[in-house]
């Protein structure tokens, strides 16, 4: 069975068992009829996945690969704030007429900063680093920038990503880990979205800079369910698991800008029902 799936579930359930509820507190988030969105939540949850055993992919529900990836790479390759520049449309309640979200996600992959290599972008430097300074333990990315956070539609949920280079004996290649963190997590709308465009990620950055994927580890502060995605989450933990599909990038790609959503795929991904409708917190 999918390793991605027992970790869903046992998150879950740790959730729904020994969460704490934030309900009748000041809450931000609220339903499009206006009601308070209110959670069931756990701090400081840490799920950590081996790229190289299996890709991790839910089984209880199926994931758009190729809408995940168009979303990271419109984060990290295209450096975007706009939703016109990206398929999904899962930004649309954030943006404003003409479709910005502000100076989020996109826009501070953009920003150049300076190096004595030279002016670079966040991207641009974990490349750099990756390729150069492997074994620097300064290789990461940060877009949760003050000075910049009341000009966001929405600050960011998932904000930092730690890159990690390590040697395994016996191994021609070097092996790239990488930690996501991430203030606040939607588990039922977001999780498996995250961890599936994140481990594209790492599977992009090592193809790049020629070395093996290794683990990914998702650090999440704030997990948590909605008050109407409870009954949701009860039924999908329930269902069948199989096992978990195999990855595919192509290996032609060298550039990490010559990517594109339709380089990655997915082998004998076998999944339960859609999840249809998910009312989503605002």
């Amino acid at each position: 069975m999918s390793l991605a799936d027992q970790i869903f579930v046992d998150m879950c359930t740790d959730i729904l068992e020994n969460g704490t509820s934030t309900e009748g507190q000041k809450v931000r988030p609220h339903w499009e009829d206006g009601t308070p969105a209110y959670t069931i939540k756990k701090f400081g949850v840490v799920n950590r996945y081996d790229l190289s055993k299996e890709f991790p992919a839910l089984t209880l529900r199926k994931t758009g690969i190729k809408s995940c990836t168009d979303e990271l790479l419109w984060i990290w390759q295209r450096k975007s704030n706009n939703i016109h520049d990206l398929k999904p449309h899962i930004w649309d309640e954030w943006a404003d007429p003409d479709g910005s979200i502000g100076k989020a996600y996109g826009y501070q992959m953009g920003v150049k900063h300076h190096y004595p290599e030279g002016d670079m972008d966040q991207v641009d430097r974990v490349i750099y680093d990756l390729k150069h300074n492997p074994f620097s333990r300064r290789i990461l990315t940060n877009i949760y920038v003050h000075a910049d956070l009341s000009e966001m539609n929405l600050y960011p949920c998932a904000y930092s990503m730690t890159f990690n280079v390590t040697e395994k004996p016996g191994h021609e290649k070097l092996t790239l880990n990488a930690i996501l963190n991430q203030r606040s997590n939607d588990v039922l709308a977001a999780n498996s979205w995250n961890v599936m465009q994140y481990a594209v990620l790492v599977h992009m950055l090592a193809q790049v800079c020629d070395m093996e994927v290794g683990e990914l580890v998702h650090v999440i502060a704030d997990a948590h369910i909605y008050d109407r995605h409870v009954d949701i989450i009860r039924e999908l933990i329930t269902r069948p698991q199989y096992p978990a599909p195999i990855f595919h990038l192509n290996p032609d790609v060298h550039d990490f800008y010559d990517f594109t959503p339709d380089d990655v795929s997915l082998e004998n991904y076998v999944t339960g029902p859609k999840v249809e409708n998910i009312p989503i917190a605002v």
